[in-house]
C-alpha cells in the first residue's frame, strides 16, 4: 500500500512511518519541515505542506492509497500570542476535517486519524473544555466523510510514550536527565493522579491494523497501561539505574503541568480498551516499561 503519514516528522508519525515501511508498505512522510537529519526518516520521500494553512494540494495526495494523520494540535503546538481555544477549534475542528475532505476528493481510499482519548473518558468536559470538544469535532468531521470509496477511522490514544532512533525529543531528554538525578532543585516525585499510557510501538501496530481491518466510520479507544504518574516517573528512574524513591505528591510537576491534565490533578483515568478491538487492531499490551527503557537508553548520559 502506498501510504502518506502526515505529521511523519514527529515522534508518533515518524515511528508509525518506519513501522509501516518495515511491513513492506511504500511510505512517504509529510510535514511543515523536513525530518531531523539524524533519523532514518530522511530516507523516506518527503511531502512539504501545512494542513492548517491549506497548502496541500489534491495533486500531492492523489498518488497515495492511504493517509495516516498524526498531526493534531494540543497545548504543545500553541503559537506564541495565540488564544488556545481559538487555535485548537480552528486546527482540530475545522482544518483536520477539511484536510480529510481534500484527501477524499484526491482519490485517497483510506484515512486513519490519530485522536485523543479525552472525549471517550471525560465526555462531560466537552461542554466546558474547548480542547476536548475540538478533538471530538475533528473525529465527527472525519467520520462524516466515510463512504464506500473513502474508508475512515480514528484511533483515539492516551499519553504516548516512545521515541524514534536518532530523533531529538526535548521532553524525553529532560525526563532522562531528571531520572539520572541531573536536574538540580527538582526532587523526585510524581503529581497526584494518573492516567492510561500507550507506547509508540503499540500505537504503530494499531495503525497498521486499522489500515488492514478497521470498521469504516468507527472511532476506537486504544490504550495500554493504567499508571500513577509517580509510578510512571519511577520507571524512568529504574531504567536510569537511580534507586531514589519517587513518591506521589499533591503539587504541580513541571513535566506534567496542571494545564495539560484536563481531568484535573489528583484524578486517576483508568480504563481497559475493548479486548475484541485490541485483537482486531493487533497491538501489544504491557509495553510501557520497554518504551521507557528505549527512551533512557537513547538519551542517557555517557559520562
Amino acid at each position: 500500500m502506498k501510504i502518506l503519514v502526515v505529521g511523519g516528522t514527529g515522534m508518533i508519525g515518524g515511528h508509525a512511518a518506519l513501522h509501516l515501511q518495515s511491513l513492506g508498505h511504500d511510505v512517504a512522510i509529510a510535514g511543515r519541515r523536513p525530518p531531523q537529519a539524524s533519523t532514518e526518516l530522511v530516507n523516506l520521500p518527503f511531502v512539504q505542506g501545512d494542513f492548517m494553512e491549506g497548502t496541500f494540494t489534491k495533486e500531492q495526495l492523489a498518488p497515495f492509497d492511504a493517509i495516516v494523520f498524526a498531526a493534531g494540535n494540543d497545548i504543545r503546538h500553541l503559537p506564541k500570542g495565540e488564544n488556545f481555544s481559538a487555535h485548537v477549534l480552528r486546527s482540530n475542528a475545522e482544518c483536520v476535517p477539511a484536510f480529510a475532505a481534500l484527501a477524499r476528493d484526491a482519490g485517497v481510499k483510506r484515512f486513519v486519524h490519530i485522536g485523543s482519548f479525552y472525549p471517550h473518558i471525560a465526555p462531560e468536559l466537552m461542554e466546558t473544555n474547548d480542547y476536548i470538544r475540538s478533538r471530538q469535532l475533528a473525529v465527527d468531521g472525519i467520520i462524516a466523510l466515510a463512504g464506500p470509496d473513502f474508508h475512515v477511522c480514528s484511533l483515539d490514544a492516551p499519553f504516548v510514550v516512545g521515541t524514534v532512533p536518532g530523533m531529538r525529543l526535548p521532553m524525553f531528554e529532560a525526563y532522562t536527565r531528571y531520572a539520572e538525578g541531573k536536574m538540580d532543585g527538582l526532587e523526585p516525585f510524581g503529581p497526584a493522579g494518573g492516567t492510561n499510557f500507550i507506547s509508540c510501538r503499540s500505537l504503530s501496530e494499531a495503525i497498521a491494523g486499522a489500515l488492514d481491518g478497521a470498521e469504516n466510520g468507527k472511532a476506537y479507544l486504544v490504550g495500554d497501561e493504567n499508571l500513577a504518574f509517580a509510578d510512571y516517573f519511577g520507571m524512568f528512574f529504574k531504567a536510569a539505574g537511580n534507586p531514589a524513591p519517587v513518591p506521589e505528591l499533591d503539587k504541580e510537576h513541571p513535566f506534567i503541568p496542571d494545564v495539560g491534565l484536563y481531568t484535573g490533578r489528583g484524578n486517576y483515568v483508568r480504563y481497559e480498551p475493548d479486548a475484541a478491538e485490541t485483537a482486531l487492531l493487533g497491538y501489544r499490551r504491557n509495553d510501557i516499561m520497554a518504551a521507557v527503557e528505549e527512551i533512557v537508553g537513547q538519551y542517557r548520559s555517557r559520562d
